[in-house]
């Protein structure tokens, strides 16, 4: 599998942007899907994950500002990040986990190459 993501950009403190991310090959289906992100001289963390029924995780820092969201049938990733401040500037990474290509062929992770957001004050 190869993920594109797009959507990242400068932006002014309490700001918007949507992330965009796209797995492509020749997918059957894919479990989970998620975003992370990493700042400069930090961890890489969680920012939000997707199931494959729907269902949604967040991390602290994402929580009631941040929305993931999936197309399914187009194996696309949505993150509307909204109320965005200086401190969600990293580069944003997106996963994939659970990849099936075939009944018999599959890979189980999967990352982006990054988006840069970042957020001035």
């Amino acid at each position: 599998v190869q993920l594109q993501a797009s959507g990242g950009g400068l932006v002014q403190a309490g700001g918007s942007l949507r992330l965009s991310c796209v797995a492509s090959g020749s997918i059957r289906s894919i479990n989970a899907m998620g975003w992370y992100r990493q700042a400069p001289g930090k961890e890489r963390e969680l920012v939000a994950v997707i199931a494959g029924g729907g269902s949604t995780n967040y991390g602290d820092s994402a929580k009631g500002r941040f929305t993931i969201s999936r197309e399914k049938a187009k194996h696309t990733m949505y993150l509307q990040m909204n109320s965005l401040k200086p401190e969600d500037t990293a580069v944003y990474y997106c996963n994939v986990n659970g990849v099936y290509y075939s009944d018999y062929d599959w890979e189980s992770d999967a990352w982006g190459q990054g988006t840069l957001v970042t957020v001035s004050s």
